[in-house]
């Protein structure tokens, strides 16, 4: 839990759901925010990591990610330019 007036944004994961929480006043109107996370699979959690930015106002200028799981197709989800490190093209 973080101090001070917050906003939330939920998805959906694998096995349940979840939610990412940010500080109201964190993101203002305008700013232009990198989403940057260690993996992307189906691509829930950088959506709702991008809607929340979007929510306070934000505008997300790409994703940038270490490693992908390009068969499961997560970049689709997204809504700007994606690049990553590394990427898995198929299941092991």
């Amino acid at each position: 839990k973080i101090p001070g007036p917050t906003v939330e944004v939920g998805f959906k994961k694998e096995y349940g759901e979840d939610f990412f929480q940010m500080q109201g006043d964190a993101v203002e109107k305008g700013h232009k925010v990198l989403v940057v996370d260690d993996i992307i699979a189906t691509g829930g959690s950088a959506k709702a990591a991008g809607d929340l930015v979007e929510k306070l106002g934000g505008e997300v200028m790409g994703y940038l990610f270490i490693l992908e799981l390009d068969f499961l197709k997560g970049r689709d989800l997204l809504n700007a330019p994606v690049r990553t490190l590394l990427a898995q093209e198929e299941k092991q």
